[in-house]
C-alpha cells in the first residue's frame, strides 16, 4: 500500500433512532470518498425509518419524523451506498457503531452486504493513541485542532469533520499500512472514559472497579488499559512485600 498522501479512503456517517442496531434504524447517512488532499465524491440522504423517532434521539441530531416522511427507506438506498465503498478502507469516529447498524439493516431488507469485510480506521483509537486532547470526542477533536465548525451535529457535517480530524490523527504515519498495522494492537489508555469515574486516571480508580470493570463488555483497548492498570498494582504489591522483611510476619 502506498503513501497515505495517495490512498483513497471513504469517510461515514449514520443518524439513528437510537444506539442499539437490532432495535434502532437509520434515518440519515452520508458517505464521502476522499484522498488527504480532496473530497472526491459524495452522497447524502435522509432516511424514512418507518418507525418513531425518540424526542431523546431527535435532541442531538435535530431530525424529525416530518423530515424523513416521504424520504426513501435504507433497501432502496444501500445498494449505491455499499457500491460506493467497495474496495476501500472505511473511517469514521467509531465507525464499529455505524457498520453494524448497515450490517443490519442489510441483513433486515435482504440486501448482499459485505461491509463487514472491509477494513476500517476508527478515529476515536487514532485520537487515544495521539493522546492529547483531554476528551475524544468528535466536536472536541474539531475545537482541539481548530477545525472549522460545518454546523449542526448532522451526518455530512460530521463525516467533513471528521475527513479533517483524520488528516490530523495520521500525521505520525508515512502510510496507511502502517497506521493499520498499529491499530491491530490495544491502545493504552490515561483516563476513564465512562462510567462513575469518566475523566479519572486509571490510576485514580479502586481496585474494586476496575476488578469488576475487567469483566465488562468494552472495547479492546478500555479492557486492554483496565487490565494493565490491575496488573501494574499487583505488580507493585509484590515489590512492597519483597521489599519489606516483615510482609510474611
Amino acid at each position: 500500500m502506498g503513501l497515505i498522501q495517495s490512498d483513497f479512503f471513504i469517510c461515514l456517517d449514520c443518524e439513528t433512532t437510537g444506539l442499539d442496531p437490532s432495535i434502532d434504524r437509520i434515518i440519515e447517512i452520508a458517505v464521502a470518498k476522499f484522498t488527504l488532499n480532496e473530497v472526491l465524491e459524495s452522497y447524502e440522504t435522509l432516511i424514512d425509518p418507518q418507525m418513531p423517532i425518540p424526542e431523546s434521539s431527535t435532541a442531538i441530531h435535530h431530525i424529525t419524523l416530518e423530515m424523513v416522511s416521504g424520504k426513501p427507506i435504507i433497501a432502496d438506498v444501500l445498494p449505491n451506498i455499499l457500491k460506493m465503498v467497495e474496495g476501500h478502507i472505511i473511517i469514521g469516529h467509531g465507525i464499529g457503531l455505524d457498520i453494524e447498524f448497515i450490517r443490519k439493516e442489510a441483513e433486515r431488507h435482504q440486501v448482499p452486504c459485505r461491509i463487514t469485510f472491509h477494513q476500517t480506521i476508527d478515529t476515536l483509537r487514532l485520537a487515544r493513541l495521539y493522546g492529547e486532547s483531554p476528551v475524544n470526542s468528535l466536536e472536541r477533536l474539531r475545537e482541539h485542532f481548530n477545525i472549522a465548525n460545518e454546523g449542526a451535529h448532522r451526518a455530512m457535517n460530521d463525516v467533513l469533520v471528521n475527513i479533517e480530524v483524520f488528516k490530523y490523527l495520521c500525521n505520525s504515519f508515512k502510510t496507511t499500512q502502517q497506521l493499520l498495522k498499529r491499530l491491530e494492537s490495544p491502545i493504552l489508555m490515561r483516563m476513564m472514559p465512562l462510567g462513575k469515574y469518566k475523566g479519572r486516571l486509571f490510576a485514580d480508580i479502586p481496585v474494586e472497579y476496575l476488578q469488576w470493570a475487567q469483566h465488562k463488555d468494552f472495547d479492546q483497548d478500555l479492557l486492554f488499559s483496565i487490565r494493565s492498570e490491575l496488573k501494574k498494582r499487583r505488580q507493585g504489591n509484590l515489590f512492597k512485600q519483597a521489599s519489606n522483611p516483615f510482609s510474611e510476619l
